[in-house]
């Protein structure tokens, strides 16, 4: 796994204030955790720049005015609407200690599913991994050349050595799901299938739409006819 390199300051005072000063100067307020201290310090937004924005994992060198240690990122916190970097946690790591981190997922391959209109749909875009620094990769390869309709690769389908995934074991990483439209059309045939089937044909239905009907005047002769002869007889 890559490092990135971040220099840091530490802070003579602490509090919101202080975090609100240190930000506008284009700083971000970090807590180093690990090794029994606590260490605050601030460090220049553009350095965090290969770190954060990027669809890989890193370590960390940190070098706090002279002091250096290995250190993973261990949280980032956003502004909601700016998505400035307003604090970052950082973990201090040996390599005789095993580490969780947050590793970038991604997919390879091509998907038959895909190829016959469906989506490929990505569920995780990273996976949580408990090893050892010197195994940490910097990212995590999940093929998807054999996902059809409705099939997903779960957690429990990804095998790589020294690596132990925390993850639920049943969650997908990924899934091809069939289009909306395609969905609801095949659901309406199938529907208007059940219905004509259900249907059975009824004695004397009255006639289809445009067929014609039988002659009044032949009707009105027959219901005439019996009172002819009741006349004569009389």
């Amino acid at each position: 796994m890559k490092t990135v390199e971040i220099i840091g300051y530490r802070r003579a005072n602490l509090g919101k204030t202080d975090s609100e000063n240190i930000r506008q100067e284009g700083n971000v307020p970090c807590v180093l955790y690990g090794g029994g201290e606590q260490v605050h310090f601030y460090s220049p937004v553009i350095l965090f720049r290969d770190l954060v924005y990027t669809n890989e994992a890193h370590f960390v060198h940190l070098n706090i005015e002279g002091e250096e240690c290995q250190a993973i990122l261990q949280e980032v916190q956003f502004h909601p609407v700016s998505e400035i970097i307003l604090h970052a946690d950082f973990l201090r790591i040996s390599e005789d200690r095993k580490i969780k981190m947050e590793i970038p997922v991604r997919l390879t391959g091509q998907a038959p599913g895909v190829a016959k209109g469906g989506t490929l749909v990505r569920k995780r875009a990273t996976l949580k991994v408990l090893a050892f620094p010197k195994d940490m990769p910097d990212h995590i390869d999940v093929d998807v050349a054999e996902l059809d309709f409705h099939h997903a690769i779960k957690v429990s389908d990804v095998k790589i050595q020294n690596l132990i995934f925390t993850d639920p074991a049943q969650a997908s990483i990924a899934v091809v799901e069939v289009p909306r439209a395609a969905k609801m059309a095949a659901e309406d045939a199938a529907k208007a299938a059940e219905t004509a089937a259900a249907t059975p044909a009824v004695e004397g239905a009255a006639p289809a739409a445009g067929a014609a009907a039988p002659a009044a005047g032949a009707d009105a002769k027959k219901a005439e006819a019996p009172k002819k002869d009741e006349g004569k007889k009389k």
